[in-house]
């Protein structure tokens, strides 16, 4: 189902705060007319964190609605509460997503068996596929390669893939062995995804496909086609703007970026998160430029 570039949507907001709805339609539009295989509303990149309830599976209703079944919707929908994520997973297959993406509990540090029975209990309560989020940076818990094949195992129609985000190349190696051939595998990092694909992998859930979603889009295009060099030529070119996407604390940089591409576009951030800093902007406007984006 999910393979390609896939951007994690940066969340259109006013500055007042409010969700701009008309904004994040043509964000869905412009993403799908510029090649993206699929789209996350609601991740990280897209100030999860900062929405209500309502808010979080009213903006998956919206891309759903918006994407018209040209590409897959995997909407955020984890929680460090297990009943809390139960209940996200509900709400977002009936908001129309094709499946969930969840992290394991963040903040509470469980056990690997506890993190076991997390996944355990939303799969027993719910019935959306599941891609998982391992992204040990943010949450502090960290999925190990045999608590992965065991959730997997234990649930094989459930558990369809996983957004690694770990940084650890030898995971790619490990969870397809652990997991299986079809388990899919998506990385969590644009700087690493030729690797990450060359390891098994068969995509990137993308922060810079916010900006550049055709560069992005052509580079795994080039990779599936087993073009290697025009693959890596693509991911040089967007060297650069990968790690500038993380020089302040994400999303303050994709949206100054975005918002050089899409000035009409309202692209304010919720505190907690501000806007970069002035050596962050440097970096990015370089960054633009040298990828022919600016």
């Amino acid at each position: 189902m999910f393979s390609g570039s896939i951007p994690a949507l940066v969340t259109p907001f006013a500055a007042d705060g409010a969700f701009v709805e008309d904004a994040f339609r043509a964000l869905v539009d412009w993403q799908i007319e510029q090649g993206s295989a699929g789209l996350v509303p609601c991740g990280t990149t897209g100030e999860a964190a900062t929405l209500t309830f309502d808010e979080h599976f009213t903006i998956v209703r919206i891309c759903v609605e918006q994407a018209k079944g040209r590409v897959p919707v995997l909407a955020g929908a984890g929680s460090n509460d297990t009943r809390v994520a139960i209940g996200n997973v509900e709400a977002a297959q009936a908001a129309g997503a094709d499946a969930a993406l969840m992290v394991p509990p963040y903040y509470n540090r469980p056990s690997q068996e506890g993190i076991f029975r997390h996944f355990a209990a939303v799969a027993a309560a719910t019935s959306l596929p599941i891609v998982l989020y391992n992204v040990p940076g943010r949450t502090v818990t960290d999925i190990q390669p045999a608590t992965m094949a065991r959730i997997v195992k234990a649930f094989p129609d459930r558990f369809i893939g996983v957004k690694d985000a770990t940084g650890s190349l030898a995971r790619v190696t490990e969870q397809r062995l652990g997991c299986g051939a079809d388990f899919v595998q998506l990385s969590g990092n644009d700087e690493t995804a030729l690797a990450f694909n060359a390891m098994g992998g068969t995509g990137c859930i993308s922060v810079t496909a916010n900006v550049a979603p055709r560069l992005c889009a052509e580079f795994q295009a080039a990779w599936a086609k087993g073009d290697t060099a025009a693959a890596l030529a693509l991911h040089d070119r967007l060297f650069a703007l990968h790690v500038a996407m993380f020089t302040d604390a994400s999303p303050g940089p994709v949206k100054y970026a975005l918002g050089k591409v899409k000035p009409d576009w309202p692209l304010h951030l919720r505190l907690p998160m501000t806007e970069p800093g002035e050596a962050s902007r440097a970096a990015i406007d370089a960054a633009m430029a040298g990828a022919g984006l600016a």
